[in-house]
């Protein structure tokens, strides 16, 4: 099977285009300039000529030797001698009727002059080219006046064209080495451009380079992932459809400094730095991104960096309700736990003959676990809410911390999606519970959830130290913590996801300090409490 035809590249096609073109116009240029130089020749030597042959007229020895018998024995030498010093090819003196007194052949001499003679005759000088005795010849012919102001005589000088031509050809050699040169000078500048341009290019040709544009402009617009590529001056060059709208850019942006983006800061600091990042998970106002960046290089040259978003909002919504789920569980294995041990004790107290023992701590251990759940399921009407407040309380049970739901917690129905609530309760009461855990007993977290004409309302306290003032506005921000991160967890994203269901749903959050850390929630919607 043959291979398909070699393609010339874009720099080897501009490349050939360039010389060609130059050696056009030099070519062209060089016929131009020996026509014009020609041209210039004739027209000089016609000049030259007359010029001769109008001085040579006015010489009194002309008129005194046509007044001799023999005018050629004078004129002859006199014709040469003009001839030798001034580089014309003849100098013919003649008689009104045209017979010659000199030539340089002197066997011509008293021949008939081969040419124009008529205007002379009348008194006008004029030139002529005409074939005569020695060729092809530009001649001037002027008349000879006498005394009497009437024409005696004819002076004819000429100039051959063969001497006329020789004379362009001698400088076409230099002509042809301005030429050369030119044409080597510009072939070499065309070499360096095509050089560079092959490096620019990487030697594809036009319908390579177009082909290869079409191919990744649809990829870049259809992948369903962001992507953003900054220069090495940080200058965004390209964002796709994805990255605009995952971020919220304009495609005006493209150009813009890094630094200048309309992005959260923790990005914006990110890809102004162009450091490596692997899966780091980045907070917009209503978006969770994670955010992979790495330089973009070229024989080890680097390029720029190259930065690509994934969408995990909905992933993240639903890792939340899985942990929920995960919470429940958990809590379910502890009251399986739990429940075994009381059933265990009721056994033994049965087999001890102590019935009515077994039986009062049997509904005693009922009536606490059924009270809270009885009143949760009175209070609240959204079931998730629900759930994930009995999976807490169980959780918070079994780490040794009181967990309370407040008497005056009730909602008939949220104005917020539920998805909202879990992420907003559910990192809320986590955070309550770890930070009542790293203070001294008694470890406590109550939960207040109300929906009101005003909207949503969401307060959790906690036995903790409390959150020095100074740092709410940091405990906000991803990455914050006052843990330390080890193994796999993700440290400090917990409260990042509240602030951004906070803003997300046009609420505020309100951090204050009593007996530890208060964060009271304000969310506007539909949410209202009705009478029972």
């Amino acid at each position: 099977m043959s291979s398909p035809p070699a393609r010339l590249s874009l720099a080897t096609q501009l490349f050939l285009l360039q010389v060609s073109v130059v050696a056009f116009v030099l070519i062209g240029g060089g016929v131009l300039t020996y026509l014009h130089a020609r041209g210039d020749n004739e027209s000089g030597a016609r000049r030259r000529v007359l010029d001769i042959s109008q001085t040579l007229a006015r010489s009194p020895d002309i008129e005194a030797a046509f007044r001799e018998p023999d005018p050629a024995r004078r004129l002859q030498p006199l014709a040469e001698s003009v001839r030798h010093a001034t580089g014309v090819d003849f100098v013919v003196i003649m008689n009104r009727n045209g017979v010659r007194y000199s030539h340089p052949v002197p066997g011509r001499i008293g021949g008939v002059f081969l040419g124009h003679v008529e205007p002379a005759l009348r008194g006008r000088a004029f030139t002529e080219t005409y074939t005569g005795t020695l060729g092809p010849s530009v001649r001037a012919v002027v008349p000879v006046y006498g005394a009497d102001t009437r024409v005696e005589g004819l002076v004819a000088v000429g100039i051959t064209r063969a001497k006329i031509s020789g004379q362009i050809l001698d400088r076409v050699p230099a002509l042809a080495g301005v030429i050369a040169l030119g044409f080597g000078l510009a072939a070499l500048g065309a070499l360096l451009v095509s050089r560079r341009l092959r490096r620019q290019t990487l030697g594809l040709g036009p319908s390579e380079i177009t082909r290869m544009y079409e191919h990744h402009d649809a990829v870049l617009h259809a992948v369903r992932e962001g992507l953003l590529v900054f220069g090495r001056d940080r200058r965004l060059l390209l964002a796709n459809d994805e990255a605009i709208r995952l971020l919220g850019l304009d495609p005006d942006d493209e150009g813009r400094p890094a630094t200048d983006l309309p992005l959260p800061e923790s990005l914006r600091e990110l890809v102004a730095s162009g450091r490596n990042a692997v899966d780091e998970i980045h907070l917009t106002d209503d978006r969770t991104i994670v955010i992979n960046q790495a330089p973009a290089l070229r024989e080890g040259r680097p390029l720029g960096t190259v930065t690509t978003l994934r969408d995990h909002t909905e992933l993240k919504a639903l890792s939340g309700e899985l942990d929920s789920v995960r919470g429940f569980a958990e809590a379910l294995r502890a009251q399986a736990h739990e429940a075994a041990n009381r059933l265990h004790t009721v056994v033994s107290l049965i087999e001890l003959d102590r019935p009515e023992e077994a039986v009062t701590f049997a509904t005693a251990e009922l009536a606490a676990a059924q009270e809270l759940t009885d009143r949760l399921l009175s209070a609240i009407a959204e079931p998730v809410l629900a759930a994930l407040l009995l999976g807490k309380a169980a959780e918070a049970n079994e780490r040794g911390v009181e967990f309370l739901v407040t008497e005056d917690t009730e909602v008939v129905r949220a104005g917020v999606d539920s998805r909202d609530l879990v992420t907003l309760v559910g990192n809320l009461v986590d955070n309550a519970i770890e930070a009542a855990l790293d203070a001294p007993p008694p470890r406590r977290v109550s939960v207040t959830v109300r929906a009101d004409e005003q909207g949503t309302m969401v307060r959790v306290r906690d036995s903790g130290t409390g959150l020095d003032p100074g740092l709410v506005a940091d405990a906000f921000t991803r990455g914050w913590s006052t843990k330390d991160s080890t193994g796999t967890k993700t440290r400090g994203l917990g409260l990042a996801l509240v602030h951004q269901a906070v803003t997300r749903n046009g609420g505020t959050v309100e951090v204050t300090r009593d007996e530890g850390a208060v964060f009271t929630v304000h969310l506007p919607g539909t949410g209202a409490v009705e009478d029972r």
